[in-house]
């Protein structure tokens, strides 16, 4: 016997479609399931997908700087896994790995190659805190839980450091063959010589920011650096973020064939509780607003994600795989969306997570704006965390 199914949804071409878990993978995946299941959901015409995956999140309260609580951005927003990037080093990733185990959401760690994370702006104040062999020891212990390494370069985090982090981080990536993201902004260093350093297979987050030193030159176009970058297989991540998502820049990119590969928010606390971020399905409108289809969206939260981080039993709706799920709707309705910069634009529609499923678990998704409800135990589960 069965689980637990979904019953009464359909794929993104609106054709019938049902699922089921048993044992925390997907057992059952068609048109019409007519066997026997423990519980059984409704899902009322939604649309089912593979889970979500939010590959850029910072979700470890016990940092200041940027924060979070796993599951109030995991699965009561209908993410089933989220990838922290960044947050901790090899200093303080086991303690971060200690709180994860208790989420209901799937939670992994790119690590930080500064040993103690983003424990201050400045991250690279002291060089002496990126130590290769120590970062190299602590992936092995936790192959895991680290899926990939995290170097921020931008002038308020590298100082006078120049491009020397991302050295560091380039030759820890080729000698753990973990993929490697790399967060641009503000000058120095220069996104061009930051992007001639980066190979096919690299990932730069943050690049629809609306930064001068971003990827829209002052005639409007995206500059020829970027767009060789692009060709070469080096990876873009949305990355919306408190300052990172620009509407402009977005739509000048996609009038220029350049798409985002894999779509993340960069979420914390306080941008997911102020805007403009509020959450994973806002950021995928604002693409779907832009016009992005909602075929290419989906893709860029499960399949992509899934192969850029090696996760070889997520990201697919297939029997075998991690029964990780995520239902949601497309409604018609005048939402209004803000970027990063105050631009304040209105769709005409939303991507709506209505609930989603992790091991065969079952979780209610609620919107942020109608405040924290409807998550039955987690202040009783994770209370001590809670501010």
């Amino acid at each position: 016997m069965h689980d637990i199914v979904i019953k009464n949804a359909k794929n993104l071409a609106g054709e019938p479609l049902e699922a089921a878990v048993t044992d925390g993978k997907i057992s059952f995946v068609g048109r019409s399931f007519t066997e026997e299941a423990k519980d059984s959901i409704d899902a009322k015409g939604a649309y089912l997908s593979a889970g979500w995956i939010d590959a850029h999140v910072h979700c470890y309260p016990e940092m200041t700087l940027y924060y979070d609580y796993i599951d109030e951005l995991g699965v009561t927003k209908g993410v089933t896994t989220v990838i922290d990037a960044g947050s901790t080093g090899e200093n303080n990733v086991k303690d971060f790995y200690a709180y994860a185990k208790r989420s209901e959401t799937n939670v992994f760690a790119m690590l930080n190659i500064s040993k103690n994370g983003i424990y201050d702006q400045y991250e690279f104040r002291h060089m002496e805190d990126v130590n290769e062999d120590n970062n190299i020891d602590r992936i092995n212990e936790m192959s895991d839980f680290i899926v990939g390494i995290k170097c921020r370069m931008s002038k308020s985090v590298v100082g006078d450091k120049g491009v020397l982090p991302l050295a560091m981080a380039k030759s820890l990536a080729a000698k753990t063959g973990l993929p490697l993201m790399v967060h641009v902004g503000s000058n120095p260093p220069e996104l061009e010589e930051i992007l001639a350093m980066l190979d096919a297979g690299d990932i730069v987050t943050h690049f629809f920011n609306g930064k001068k030193n971003g990827i829209l030159g002052e005639n409007g176009h995206i500059k020829d650096f970027v767009k060789n970058s692009y060709k070469r297989g080096v990876y873009f991540d949305l990355g919306h973020g408190t300052d990172s998502f620009n509407f402009a820049v977005a739509r000048a990119a996609l009038a220029e064939g350049i798409r985002c590969r894999t779509v993340s928010t960069d979420i914390y606390i306080r941008n997911r509780k102020n805007g403009p971020v509020y959450d994973l399905a806002t950021t995928l409108t604002k693409l779907l607003h832009i016009g992005y289809t909602l075929d290419e969206l989906i893709p860029m939260v499960t399949t992509v994600p899934a192969e850029t981080w090696h996760f070889e039993r997520k990201g697919r709706l297939e029997v075998g795989c991690d029964g990780d799920l995520t239902l949601f709707k497309l409604t018609d309705e005048h939402v209004p969306l803000e970027d990063s910069n105050g631009n304040i634009e209105t769709s005409e529609q939303a991507i709506v997570p209505t609930s989603c499923v992790v091991a065969g678990k079952y979780f209610t998704s609620f919107s942020e704006r109608e405040g924290l409800k409807g998550f039955a135990g987690y202040f009783e589960r994770y209370g001590d965390f809670i501010e």
